[in-house]
């Protein structure tokens, strides 16, 4: 049986001593996010992540979801009892507004929790995660009776949200959606169509759920242009709040998946059920893209969950199974064979999980921490940077953390062998969970095309620019310390071949659009090494601070600063041969016609 223990341990380094969250006590929100309530919400976050839903993952995995012919659906055993536990601590209400019913505390707060809770269940996060998204898209675009009506209960977690985008036969390119909705005497629409792989579309955890469904009105352009935003409920809502008759939504069938068993993924039906209009007509897709850039980051942080997990199972075993001499002669000459730990493959893959996931963390709580800041940072221009900044990394951590996460993963799987093949030891589970986030909410491929194609460019420059100037900063403080001098040296280089892949594409793009095409993978690569980096940089800092004041601490922050070192000895150098790559261009990758790939 697998085991999991959140690193409440490494958020509360990162979240008091890398980024500092102290400092910014003055700001809305900050305030009562002292160090002992952080500390308090990591720890209790972390046992009930570690006690309350690791132990439902692999059941819920090898359970699934049941459809019952009068088309509801029942969550896992335990689920339901695990969502009412979730729901009466307030977990989801985190970093939710205050006037709705949140506590107000800071993202990079709930962004740490939300990582506990996808490592210990994937498939469970993604109940309220979901919801969380569809808060998200109803703030900034709902109107206010829309706001006052749903997202009370929504997050309290009485109800649930979804997002309904793709149809069978459209993903990625929304433009060719079928879902219809005609407009009603009373202001509300008839919304009627299918659509399919839609995360927690119906189960039994909350009394309702609240669907977001993208759809196009009669007289609407043919294209993403004509796209609308619905609020759809499972069971209608009165003035009052009180939950009425059932809609005419349906779940149709539930998906056979490679993973995220114990999330129910429906094919959902809409026949003539009653909608609700989000914002503007034909503007759906704007609003529907704030609920999938914060699904991006979530995913970006199942991608992370799963290293972890994958990560301390691995290390588990690598200490516990014997296999082998190391190759220096006997580690334990009294036993028969020395634990897996003693050899260095098996070190290599530990430390790039060490290397990746810790680092990653941080990015992703610096990230939680510029969400904060690109609302309430005191002026317009630091307003301005950290949404930059936090637009220009989205496609980063989702693309480039579900990559490595998924790496991470199946190297782990590498380090139990044969028994990592086995179902009940949960390690297939953790890769087969990790693999669905690099596919959705945008797969990483367009990622790396908006990362390229749109991050890159904007405002000329401005995100990548500002970028650019922050690893540079780092690294020039860092030059001065000894025990950074090479991670600094290091992180440099592999900067300037960022800038060197920007510069390139800049030149060759506009050119040629399918040199962009060609290298957006590479590229989008390159910045999440440098992205580490800078974490890397950072936690280098505030780990050899530690050590100068005195701590007590010693072994901790000493492995920062081995594991820091690691990485710009093993993961740096990739840079520059990424670029290289990138630099090629498309030429051979697009000379072949279509009928060369033909299989005899």
């Amino acid at each position: 049986m697998p085991t999991y223990k959140a690193p409440a341990r490494d958020a509360r380094f990162i979240i008091n001593e890398v980024l500092d969250l102290a400092s910014y006590g003055n700001l809305p929100g900050f305030a009562d996010a002292t160090a002992d309530l952080v500390e308090t919400v990591l720890d209790e976050a972390g046992k009930f992540a570690a006690e309350v839903l690791a132990p439902l993952n692999l059941p819920g995995d090898q359970q699934g979801c049941t459809r019952h012919p009068d088309g509801s659906v029942t969550a896992p055993e335990g689920f339901k009892a695990a969502y009412a536990q979730f729901t009466e601590s307030g977990w989801g209400t985190l970093s939710q507004p205050a006037a709705l019913g949140g506590q107000g505390l800071p993202h990079v707060l709930g962004f740490a929790v939300e990582e506990f809770l996808c490592a210990a269940n994937q498939s469970f996060a993604m109940y309220p995660g979901l919801t969380s998204g569809a808060v998200s898209a109803i703030l900034a675009k709902g109107s206010p009776e829309q706001q006052a009506l749903y997202l009370p209960k929504m997050i309290a977690g009485t109800w649930t949200g979804t997002m309904n985008l793709t149809e069978p036969q459209c993903g990625t390119d929304l433009g060719l959606i079928r879902t219809r909705a005609v407009p009603q005497a009373d202001g509300s629409y008839a919304i009627t169509g299918t659509k399919i792989f839609i995360s927690a579309g119906e189960h039994d955890l909350s009394e309702n759920i609240i669907h977001l469904v993208l759809a196009k009105t009669p007289d609407a352009p043919d294209s993403t242009k004509g796209i609308s935003l619905f609020i759809v409920p499972k069971f209608m809502v009165g003035a009052d709040g009180a939950v009425g008759a059932r809609n005419a939504v349906s779940c149709g069938a539930i998906e056979h998946k490679m993973g995220i068993h114990g999330n129910v993924t429906c094919v959902m039906n809409y026949d003539e059920a009653t909608g609700y209009l989000v914002g503007e007509e034909n503007k759906g897709l704007a609003a529907m893209f704030i609920m999938m850039n914060a699904a991006r980051l979530g995913v970006g942080l199942q991608g992370l969950a799963q290293a972890e997990v994958a990560y301390q199972n691995g290390a588990n075993y690598a200490q516990d199974r014997r296999q082998g001499r190391a190759l220096t002669g006997p580690a334990e000459p009294s036993e028969k064979a020395d634990p897996l730990f003693v050899h260095p493959d098996v070190r290599r893959m530990l430390m790039d999980a060490k290397a990746f996931t810790e680092g990653t963390r941080a990015l992703a709580l610096w990230c939680g921490l510029l969400v904060d800041l690109a609302h309430v940072a005191p002026t317009e221009e630091e307003r301005q940077a950290a949404d930059d900044l936090i637009g220009l990394l989205t496609p980063v951590i989702k693309g480039y953390g579900t990559d490595k996460g998924y790496d991470v993963a199946t190297n782990m799987q590498q380090i139990w062998g044969g028994h990592g093949y086995i179902a009940e030891n949960g390690m297939e589970q953790f890769v087969r969970d990790a693999r669905i986030a690099m596919i959705y909410e945008g797969a990483n491929g367009v990622q790396a095309m908006d990362l390229v194609g749109r991050k890159l460019p904007a405002h000329m420059g401005r995100a990548i620019q500002l970028f650019f100037a922050e690893v540079d900063r780092e690294c020039a403080e860092a030059a001065g310390e000894p025990r950074l001098a090479d991670l600094a040296e290091r992180v440099g280089k592999a900067n300037s071949e960022l800038k060197a892949a920007t510069m390139w594409l800049m030149q060759n793009a506009m050119a040629n659009p399918e040199n962009a095409g060609a290298g957006a993978h590479h590229y989008m690569h390159i910045t999440g090494i440098v992205a580490l980096g800078l974490m890397w940089l950072r936690m280098g800092k505030a780990a050899a601070k530690a050590l100068s004041a005195g701590t007590t601490d010693t072994a901790f922050y000493e492995a920062k600063l081995v594991t820091s070192r690691y990485f710009g000895e093993r993961y740096t150098p990739d840079a520059g041969a990424l670029r290289r790559k990138l630099e090629a261009g498309s030429a051979t990758m697009m000379e072949l016609p279509a009928e060369a790939f033909a299989t005899a």
